[in-house]
């Protein structure tokens, strides 16, 4: 009995309080329209993260499970921007205190939201533009295919942002674009000044697509930094370095500086100096390159065709007999040009043993010079004196 009148407290507090020119109970209506639609919204996204989890699993409407996953986001926006609206349906929304309207500007952030929410999904909705052109380039063995793709998603991306940019401003804020268009160009000078960067590195990248340096999955030397070239966009290149780092450099960059392109080499050439003892006979030093000589003709089809390999006695060294071994390993395959040459300096190494030629090391042979008698008396003498000082 003694709750009846404090409930009916509670209950008139809820009625007439009031904050900001809105009762209460209208706050906590907006309130629960928006935890209504977070909820909503989050049970939805659920829904879509299970279907589409299930579609890609199975394989099955690849198509489907893009549009659903581009959905998702956007849809939880437009109920939000649903709840608002419904909720200034009966806020009070006018204020003698401001110089606007706030009803008006409740209307637009409610309009901007929903906008946003289209332009959202049809900014990921690019990437069903973007499947049709990635099976496209499957089937073609043009590596500049696999290249334009992610240059056509971003390009319409940005004119999608672009787009829903201009109609917010114009059809909901009710801007005037002309004018807007013609203070930009006034002020035209400070853009281009502060655009300079960005205009370098598109320009840089339009060289890059025109004379074709490299193209993707090629292993490139650029800027001091080696690595496989992973995207090429409007603004950067990026490397993968074998050492896994993921580095970006700006098309205006390398652009403009040298480009060793490894993927393109013909090629893998070896300069290998086999040294051996000063002590070798000529008869032995003969030998020795005539073996060599047999082991590349042994594996003459590793080697280009159009670079013969050479072996010749070129040097004396400081302590050594130093032959020249020159060979070109065809295909370019790094790995295998490596086992190629394990073979090769194994077998090296059997036959020049069987062959009794030693291989030479740095040596250094000192030879004293022995005092003479005279020079040994003057040490005795010194000595000599230095003890009775």
């Amino acid at each position: 009995m003694t709750m009846t009148p404090i409930l009916a407290a509670w209950y008139d507090a809820f009625i007439e309080w009031g904050f900001l020119g809105n009762k209460l109970w209208q706050w906590a209506l907006l309130l629960g329209l928006i935890l209504g639609a977070v909820i909503v919204g989050r049970i939805l996204s659920m829904a879509i993260h299970a279907e589409v989890r299930r579609l890609r699993d199975k394989k099955q409407l690849p198509l489907l499970a893009i549009i659903l996953d581009a959905a998702d986001g956007p849809m939880r926006a437009v109920l939000l921007a649903g709840a608002l609206y419904a909720g200034g349906t009966f806020m009070s929304l006018h204020s003698e205190e401001l110089d606007f309207d706030v009803g008006v500007f409740w209307n637009q952030v409610c309009t901007t939201i929903a906008v946003l929410a289209f332009g959202w999904f049809i900014y990921r909705l690019v990437e069903v533009v973007d499947h049709f052109l990635r099976r496209w380039s499957s089937r073609s063995d043009t590596p500049l295919d696999n290249q334009i793709v992610p240059l056509i998603r971003k390009t319409l991306r940005a004119f999608v942002v672009v787009v829903i940019g201009l109609f917010i401003a114009q059809n909901v804020f009710h801007w005037n674009i002309g004018a807007l268009v013609a203070g930009l160009g006034v002020g035209g000078l400070a853009v281009a000044l502060a655009a300079q960067h960005a205009l370098s590195n598109l320009f840089g990248s339009i060289t890059i697509f025109t004379d074709r340096p490299f193209i993707l999955g090629d292993w490139i030397r650029a800027q001091g930094y080696e690595g496989i070239v992973e995207e090429v966009g409007f603004r950067s290149t990026r490397l993968r370095t074998f050492g896994g780092e993921l580095v970006t450099i700006p098309n205006s960059v390398v652009a403009t500086g040298p480009i060793d392109n490894v993927t393109r080499r013909p090629f893998i050439r070896r300069i290998l100096n086999v040294t051996v003892t000063y002590d070798t006979p000529p008869e032995k030093l003969r030998r020795g390159i005539e073996v060599i000589r047999e082991m590349l003709a042994a594996r003459s089809e590793h080697l280009h065709p159009d670079k013969p390999s050479r072996v010749f006695f070129n040097d004396f060294n400081a302590a050594s007999l130093n032959i020249i071994v020159a060979y070109w390993y065809t295909p370019p395959d790094w790995w295998e040009s490596v086992t190629f040459g394990h073979d090769f300096n194994m077998e090296l190494l059997e036959r020049f043993n069987a062959e009794g030629i030693e291989f030479a090391f740095p040596t250094q042979t000192l030879y004293v010079k022995q005092d003479s008698e005279f020079s040994a008396d003057l040490n005795l003498i010194r000595q000599g004196g230095s003890e009775q000082t």
